[in-house]
């Protein structure tokens, strides 16, 4: 398997199942960070999550309302903020190198398809 990367307007995502311990590439067209395959792993599920959450409040939220979900695993903590339609995201990282990083909504539904189809989690 090769090294893949994959990038639009305001995000990238990159898989490199060779790599020897960082694996895993997020980040926008200013900024990236290598991951370890666990916090790739982590960063996919959760943004899922958060996602999937953000969905299913839309029936509930008025048109103006703005909500705020997070989710966390040992390795990292992520925040979604904004309208249902459009919000941002936003991730730390957990463990020793005190990694922060952040979407704009114009950004979050091209790398959330692209989490989907970067590697089988």
């Amino acid at each position: 398997m090769e090294r893949l990367v994959k990038s639009g307007t305001g995000w990238r995502i990159g898989w490199n199942p060779d790599a020897p311990e960082y694996k895993g590439l997020v980040g926008t067209d200013d900024w990236a960070v290598e991951l370890t395959e666990a916090e790739l792993n982590d960063f996919c599920r959760l943004f899922t999550q958060l996602a999937d959450t953000i969905k299913q409040l839309a029936t509930e939220l008025m048109d103006e309302e703005k909500i705020a979900c997070e989710a966390e695993s040992d390795l990292l903590w992520m925040e979604v903020e904004g309208y249902p339609h459009a919000y941002n995201m936003h991730f730390i990282l957990n463990t020793g190198r005190c990694v922060e990083g952040k979407w704009d909504a114009s950004a979050v539904d091209g790398l959330l398809q692209a989490t989907a189809t970067l590697k089988i989690f």
